[in-house]
């Protein structure tokens, strides 16, 4: 059975013609929307969903950052390995602010090595601010990759040092059991 090749319509002649009329066609219409789209301002919607962006990673900065470094000090001079993220100035993401946990066993005999488990305040546009915990048990107790969860979500509006805080300990009850 032979494929199926549709059959030229016009002489063989024409269809270069015929090309040379639809690439006339396409820059018309390139040219058309290209002045169209220059005179039309960006939705309002998107310049709503930029600033309510920016807002967030300020309030991120102002509210959420400076309790998750007062934590991350407090598990560092614990023993424990802690560090931040801020990715509240990047253009080209949503912002958010993590704090990275992982405890040390003080026995220097203790075969658990533990992972890096990590809670994330991030924007979500649909939400607000959403926190997320990530965390992980020891690398010889574990049996597969542990899920990220959702602790919480609030309202850029609403978030508070309160609920940051009462989201951190939670997070950082959760490794300690877990490792």
């Amino acid at each position: 059975m032979r494929p199926w090749v549709p059959a030229l319509t016009r002489p063989v002649h024409l269809v270069g013609a015929m090309i040379d009329e639809n690439l006339a066609k396409l820059r018309v219409l390139l040219e058309a929307y290209v002045a169209r789209t220059a005179k039309t301002p960006p939705p309002k919607t998107h310049a709503r969903g930029e600033s309510q962006r920016r807002m967030c990673g300020d309030k991120l900065r102002a509210v959420v950052r400076p309790l998750v470094d007062v934590v991350m000090a407090e598990l560092q001079r614990a023993g424990h390995e802690a560090s931040t993220r801020d990715q509240t100035d990047q253009e080209n993401a949503y912002p958010s602010v993590a704090l990275s946990f992982t405890p040390r066993s003080r026995r220097a005999s203790s075969a658990r090595f533990a992972l890096a488990s990590a809670l994330i305040f991030r924007y979500d546009p649909r939400y607000g601010v959403v926190a997320y915990a990530d965390v992980k048990a020891p690398a010889s107790a574990r049996a597969a990759t542990a899920a990220t969860v959702r602790l919480g979500t609030i309202g850029v509006d609403a978030l508070s040092g309160e609920w940051v805080e009462t989201k951190t300990l939670n997070f950082v009850e959760a490794v300690l059991k877990a490792n």
